[in-house]
C-alpha cells in the first residue's frame, strides 16, 4: 500500500510572490500529519491546493495513486476540511447547519440522522443542537465546524488551525476528539497550526514550513535532533557566580549555556554525565535546588533552522 495522499512540488504565486515554492508531502493511512509554520508559511495555500480549492501553478496532488486535478471528485468525497473560518448560518441552529451539510454530501433520512447524532456526540454538542449558532461560543462554533466535516465519514480529515483565538476549554475539546479519531477510528489527519505543543501532542510526523517551503520533515524525533542537540539541562541553584556557566560549557557533551530568568539551560549531547554538572556547581561553591533534563522542543528547531521564533 502507498500512501493515501501525496503532493509532489507544488508551487502557487499571487501577484508574482510565491506562496507555495516546490512543496511536497505525504500522508499515509491512519497516521496524524503536522504541518507546522508561522503565519503566511504558505499552509493555507497548501491545504487549499490538497483539497482541490485551489488549482496549483505547477506540481501534481494523487489521492489514492489517482491524478487528483484530473478528477477531483473522489478525494472530494473521501476528504473533510476544517477552515479557519467559521462556515455556518449563524440564524440556523446547529442541527439544522448540519442538516443542510450532510444534504450537500447526499446523506438523507435515517442514515442523515445517524450521522448527525455521531457527529455532535463526538464533539460533544449533543445537548446543544436546537440552539442558534449565533449564541455559541467562537469554541463552539469551531466544534459545529468539525462535525459538519465530519458527517460523510471521511477517511482524510485537514484541519487549518482549528483552535485559533479560542477559549482552552473548547481548545482542548477539539485536540482530544482529533486525538480519538485518529486512534479509535484510523482517521487520517492533517494538522497546521503555529502552536508547537498541539503538534507534539498530536502528530507522529511533521512538515515545518517557512516563506513556502518545507524546511524540515520527519518524525518528531527526526525533526527535534536538526537542532543539533539530545535537549537540554535545566539547572536551578542557591546562585549563578560567573565561573558556573564557562564550567558547565567546558563539560564533556555540553553545548550553549544560558543564564535565564530562572535557572541556567545547558544544551546538551548524549555524552553529558548529570553527575558532572552537579560536581561543577558544587566546585562553584553553589547547592543544585533543582535539576531537570527535557528533550529539545519543535520550537527549538524552528529557531536553529530559520533564527527566529515560530509565533515571530
Amino acid at each position: 500500500m502507498g500512501p493515501m495522499l501525496v503532493a509532489t512540488d507544488l508551487r502557487k504565486s499571487f501577484n508574482g510572490t510565491f506562496a507555495v515554492d516546490n512543496v511536497s508531502l505525504e500522508l499515509g493511512r491512519g497516521e496524524s500529519v503536522g504541518l507546522l509554520g508561522p503565519n503566511g508559511a504558505g499552509k493555507s495555500t497548501t491545504i487549499a491546493m490538497l483539497s482541490t480549492l485551489t488549482r496549483p501553478d505547477a506540481g501534481k496532488v494523487e489521492f489514492e495513486g489517482q491524478d487528483v486535478l484530473a478528477d477531483p471528485a473522489p478525494v472530494r468525497r473521501a476528504m473533510g476540511v476544517v477552515p479557519q473560518e467559521i462556515a455556518l448560518y449563524p440564524e440556523l441552529t446547529a442541527q439544522e447547519n448540519l442538516e443542510f451539510f450532510g444534504g450537500l454530501y447526499g446523506l438523507r433520512g435515517e442514515a442523515l440522522r445517524a450521522a448527525i447524532d455521531d457527529a455532535l456526540d463526538l464533539v460533544g454538542l449533543s445537548e446543544r443542537r436546537r440552539d442558534q449558532i449565533k449564541k455559541y461560543s467562537g469554541g463552539m462554533k469551531r466544534r459545529i465546524n468539525i462535525a459538519a466535516a465530519l458527517l460523510h465519514d471521511p477517511k482524510i480529515v485537514i484541519m487549518d488551525e482549528p483552535t485559533v483565538g479560542i477559549d482552552p476549554q473548547s481548545r482542548n475539546h477539539i485536540l482530544d476528539t482529533v486525538r480519538r479519531l485518529n486512534r479509535e477510528r484510523g482517521l487520517t489527519v492533517l494538522y497546521t497550526s503555529h502552536y508547537m505543543e498541539e503538534v507534539e501532542q498530536l502528530c507522529d510526523r511533521v512538515y515545518v514550513m517557512d516563506h513556502g517551503k518545507v524546511i524540515a520533515q520527519g518524525t518528531l524525533d527526526d525533526v527535534r535532533a536538526l537542532a543539533g542537540d539530545e535537549g537540554a539541562v535545566w539547572l536551578q541553584a542557591t546562585a549563578y557566580p560567573d565561573g558556573l556557566l564557562e564550567s558547565l560549557r567546558a563539560l564533556p557533551g555540553a553545548g550553549q549555556a544560558a543564564l535565564a530568568d530562572d535557572g541556567i539551560r545547558l544544551t546538551r549531547t548524549s555524552e553529558l554525565a548529570l553527575i558532572d554538572v552537579l560536581r561543577a556547581a558544587e566546585k562553584a561553591g553553589v547547592t543544585v535546588t533543582n535539576l531537570s533534563v527535557s528533550e529539545s522542543s519543535l520550537e527549538d528547531v524552528f529557531l536553529h533552522l530559520t533564527g527566529r521564533k515560530l509565533r515571530d
